[in-house]
């Protein structure tokens, strides 16, 4: 199966993911959490596949479910689970919450929640790093519905015809929102975009995390070296709504209960159980380390300070510039 600290490094990966959503649920259906949430539970592969491959000064740009993404790239849990308290210790200061998590010390752009508008930005990183001749990759994450948008076909192009170092992650959970791809596409595959650009694709089993993880290293490397961008499709599915409002009326159960059994973190858990590499006391070791360091976020959110109503005039615009382990000044 191969490396075995790798692959219990990404069950505990995706295990933090699906435990610290469900957590957030939990929150905010007791009313702790202000807003709505756009959880990630069952595409908890993709994210970890891909990102195990980054370093912390590539960059990734996400979309309005991000919380995946921002684990999986390194933002903290405590900042994560502040700024969806909206406290001041949060990620973004308590000024994004749930769609607009990153912390760019570790190369997590904040979310963009406008559907397709993180790909763009992903391109312009891509050019940067080019420009700045260092070995840097930009990723953007988005779903299938962000194909359709103008700005996906627009920053592929451009990446290709300048061969820059990114990675386009289609997300393809079947449904962009309520609406079916198969209503929005006449298509098999959104890799068949790809060829109208000039640009490398490839798909991988969204629910596999170990077939994403290799897919996501041949794209990742490709990018690294000089060989230009690609666009991998992950064919994933959501086990939850779209959003906290959403009722899932679209969709059946039995279509459901069909995905679940596809579950990514019960797929490696049983393989690794298979294998001899894990058994079922080392797995719950590390689920109860995974809530214990959940319970330390929940804590540490609920312990820190509210933003100031002043605050709300910082961080607008720069100017007096930042330093390592200093905060912005207005």
């Amino acid at each position: 199966m191969g490396d075995p600290k790798l692959q219990l490094s990404l069950y505990r990966t995706m295990l933090t993911i699906r435990r610290f959503e469900e957590r957030c649920n939990y929150l905010f259906m007791q009313g702790r959490i202000p807003s709505t949430l756009h959880l990630y539970i069952g595409q908890e592969a993709v994210a970890t596949g891909v990102c195990a491959h980054l370093r912390p000064s590539d960059t990734v740009t996400s979309t309005h479910r991000p919380h995946g993404h921002a684990i999986a790239k390194g933002v903290s849990l405590r900042s994560i689970m502040a700024e969806l308290f909206a406290k001041d210790t949060g990620c973004c200061r308590g000024k994004g919450g749930s769609m607009h998590v990153g912390d760019i010390r570790v190369g997590m752009i904040p979310a963009i929640a406008i559907v397709g508008g993180g790909i763009p930005i992903a391109a312009g990183l891509a050019l940067a790093a080019k420009m700045q001749r260092t070995d840097g990759v930009a990723v953007s994450f988005f779903g299938d519905g962000a194909t359709n948008e103008g700005a996906f076909h627009e920053a592929l192009n451009m990446a290709a015809i300048w061969d820059l170092p990114a990675v386009f992650v289609c997300e393809n959970n079947l449904y962009a929102a309520s609406t079916p791809i198969a209503t929005a596409f006449k298509i098999q595959n959104i890799t068949d975009r790809a060829a109208a650009y000039g640009m490398a694709a490839e798909i991988a089993d969204g629910n596999d995390v170990l077939a994403v993880h290799a897919a996501a290293g041949r794209a990742i490397a490709r990018a690294r070296t000089g060989g230009g961008p690609t666009l991998l499709e992950c064919k994933t599915y959501r086990l939850c709504g779209h959003s906290r409002s959403d009722p899932r009326t679209y969709r059946s159960k039995d279509e459901e209960a069909e995905w679940a059994r596809l579950d990514p973190i019960l797929r490696l858990g049983e393989q690794l159980v298979a294998a001899g590499l894990a058994t079922a006391d080392s797995l719950a070791e590390i689920e109860q380390a995974v809530t214990a360091e959940i319970d330390d976020a929940v804590a540490f959110a609920e312990a820190s300070p509210s933003p100031l109503p002043e605050d709300a005039l910082k961080h607008v615009f720069w100017e007096d510039g930042e330093t390592e382990g200093k905060t912005w000044q207005r």
